[in-house]
Parts: structure tokens; sequence; C-alpha cells
């Protein structure tokens, strides 16, 4: 166990932790609502800072993240534990079982050593991702420390639920983020992931306030999150409040954990949804889980020059130059793209 950041001692040996939005007061030994963070005798810990539970090299894409080092890998890492509890997760296994079995798995890895790992494979990034990097904190900042002497981007893959204080202590190491947004209803938020949506309102905001890089991601579940209106009123949430160039992934869903009855998305709504998006002024708007179509090309906003070229997760082609279209000149936004 290590000492967790961003925490407060209170009267009576309980603690405020201030890492995610849900700011939980822990009684002595209680866990917090991720699971993975426990009050000892009036001081917090957290008990995934050496247990890596999940490590792989992946296309960046995957992440998807389409708009940084396109083409690159990234080193992934996990730990157990989640901040949310998504009826529809698709790594549950991992993400939930702090909560539902009390069990901390993992492989004991330092920072040095996964950034070892990561520059041994030749990694342009190192990706906190699978389950929710906020909880993981004081593993992922360390790594990201130890990540930036190597010249490494650091990018999380989020729910978007920590505070702004986590957010602060992030700059200048945090490169990069994709989070999701996962509906735009309260009702959803609550009922499905037993969260608030104004919290991941406010991180988008701050992390583009910040000049953290944002890509979005909505993964569109049939009657939980489909609405046109709802979806519009998404769409335009991105382009006024995180500009215009900020990417939209819109993913299909396949049934997973507590959704099993519901079927799998069909393409024509993401093709819909995607179209929606454009109309609304976005300038790169993907289709997510449904590979080898047109819409997980980057094209052109000005002139719809084909500029990178992607089959599933691998890039065929990428016709940038110098951060802008070759036929048009219109800059293309995003790092190292």
């Amino acid at each position: 166990m290590k000492e967790a950041m961003l925490y407060e001692k209170l009267e009576s040996g309980r603690v405020k932790c201030h890492l995610c939005r849900h700011g939980c007061k822990i009684d002595e030994g209680k866990r917090g609502i991720c699971a993975v963070r426990e009050n000892v005798d009036g001081t917090l810990y957290t008990l995934v800072y050496d247990r890596v539970v999940s490590t792989a090299v992946d296309p960046i894409e995957k992440k998807p993240l389409f708009h940084v080092a396109p083409g690159s890998t990234s080193f992934s890492i996990a730990t157990v534990g989640c901040n949310f509890q998504c009826s529809f997760c698709q790594n549950y296994s991992i993400s939930q079982m702090p909560r539902e079995s009390g069990r901390i798995v993992g492989e004991a890895l330092s920072p040095e050593e996964i950034v070892r790992a990561a520059v041994q494979q030749g990694c342009r990034s190192i990706a906190y991702t699978y389950t929710e990097p906020t909880i993981f904190y004081e593993l992922a900042r360390a790594t990201m420390v130890e990540g930036r002497r190597h010249g490494l981007l650091n990018v999380f893959v989020t729910n978007g639920y920590m505070t702004r204080e986590m957010l602060d202590d992030a700059a200048g190491l945090l490169d990069a983020a994709n989070v999701d947004l996962k509906a735009f209803n309260d009702r959803f938020y609550t009922h499905y992931c037993k969260a608030k949506r104004e919290g991941v309102l406010d991180s988008l905001r701050y992390m583009k306030q910040l000049g953290i890089w944002l890509e979005v991601t909505t993964l569109l579940i049939p009657t939980l999150n489909d609405d046109l209106d709802e979806i519009r009123d998404l769409a335009r949430f991105i382009r006024t409040e995180l500009g215009k160039e900020t990417p939209w992934h819109v993913s299909r869903f396949y049934p997973q954990y507590k959704e099993q009855d519901l079927p799998p998305t069909e393409v024509e709504a993401i093709r819909r949804v995607r179209r929606i998006g454009l109309d609304e002024g976005l300038e790169y708007v993907y289709s997510g889980n449904v590979p080898y179509n047109s819409g997980e090309k980057t094209y052109c906003p000005a002139c719809s020059h084909v500029l990178i070229d992607r089959l599933g997760y691998r890039v065929a082609g990428n016709a940038v130059k110098d951060g802008h279209c070759p036929a048009c000149g219109h800059k293309v936004h995003g790092i190292e793209i």
C-alpha cells in the first residue's frame, strides 16, 4: 500500500478524498466508492499503486485517439477498480472486481519498469486505460513523470470524473485524453453509471482550458442514449464548449455485462449520428466499432481530401504535411498529426 494523494483528514479518524468528484468521506477501515482507496487508522491509502492487472501494446487508434501521433503504438496499463458502475462496461471483470468481490489483484510493476517496457517496445506513448485511470492516479502520475523523462506522451482514456485538483496536479504531464461522454442527460448518468453528468462536463471544459488535447467518445446504446435531439445537443456542446476541431467518436454498442438483453447498435444508426455531428459543425466525427468504413478516415474539413486513411486500427496512409492539408492548406489539429 502507498499513502494516497489528494485527500484530507477529518475528525474521528475519517478522511475525505479529493481525487474524483464523488468526494467520498471514508470511515476508518472502509474504502471509497472506487473500492481501491482505504482508510487505515485515519490515513488514506491506494491499494493499487503497484498492482498492474493488464499491459498491452496497442495502436493509438484503439484508444481511440485519432489525432495523437497517428500510426504509433501506445503502451497500455490498468489496475483493477473504477469510480463508475456502468451497467454496460466492457471491462467489468476488472473494473468492478474490487467492489463486487473485494479482491485486489495485479502484477507488481514500478513506474520505471513500465516506462522501460514502453521504450523497449518502441511505443510513442503510455496509455492509462481499460479501467478508470483516475482511481490509480498515484501510479499514473509517477509513470507520467518517468515517461516524460524518456520523451513519451501520456494519454488517459477516462470517464472524466476526476476533480479539478487532480487535473491541476496533472497539468504539464498529461498530453491527451479520450473522455467518454456517455449521454447528454442526467438520468442516464445517475441510473446507469451512478454518477452525475455535470462533473464530466466540467472536467471536459477544464481539460480544454489546461491545454490537454481532447477527443470525445459516445457509445451509442439502443433505447438508452440514442434520442436524436439529445445527440444533437451533445454535438453542440462539443462544438461550443470544446471547439469544432475536437474529434468525436460515435461507437457501436455490443451487449455487455448487465445489458445483455439489448441489441447491438445498428450500423445505420451510427452513420446517422455521425452525420448529425458533421451537420452541427464538428470537423472530425468518426464511426467506432464499425471497422472498414469511411467513417474511420480523417477528411479535410475544408476540401474533403482524405488526410489519414485507416483500415481498422491500422493507418494505411497519412497525407498531412506539417500539420496542414496538402490539397488546400487547412490546419489539421492534434499532437504530432
